[in-house]
């Protein structure tokens, strides 16, 4: 049992894309900008801007690509810009949805 989670331990830290080196420790630093934005679910969507969120978004998008098409293979990487695109496309959909709400109320109290 030892033996076979030391294997692990090892084959894990002289990974291609393990531990000792950049392919492990940048997606593993990007995670921060995903928790950030995760932090943002509380902040009111008037104050969200579609810029920083649409690019949020597509880089998550365009790298989560990346992260399967280099060798060798990164799942660190295609994991975080799997989030960090689920979460810019949220945050998007919440600004969205708060400015269409917003100009309903408008309209609607225009007309009374």
């Amino acid at each position: 049992m030892a033996s076979g989670l030391f294997a692990a331990v090892n084959n894990f830290i002289n990974h291609p894309a393990g531990p000792k080196t950049i392919f492990f420790w940048a997606p593993t630093m990007k995670w921060g900008i995903t928790a950030a934005n995760v932090k943002d679910f509380s902040r009111p969507p008037e104050l969200l801007s579609y810029g920083q969120q649409s690019a949020v978004a597509v880089t998550g998008i365009i790298w989560c690509k990346y992260a399967l098409d280099i060798t060798p293979k990164n799942y660190n990487l295609m994991s975080v810009n799997v989030v960090m695109a689920s979460t810019g496309l949220y945050q998007l959909y919440r600004k969205f949805e708060h400015e269409r709400r917003t100009s309903a109320e408008a309209g609607a109290n225009k007309s009374a």
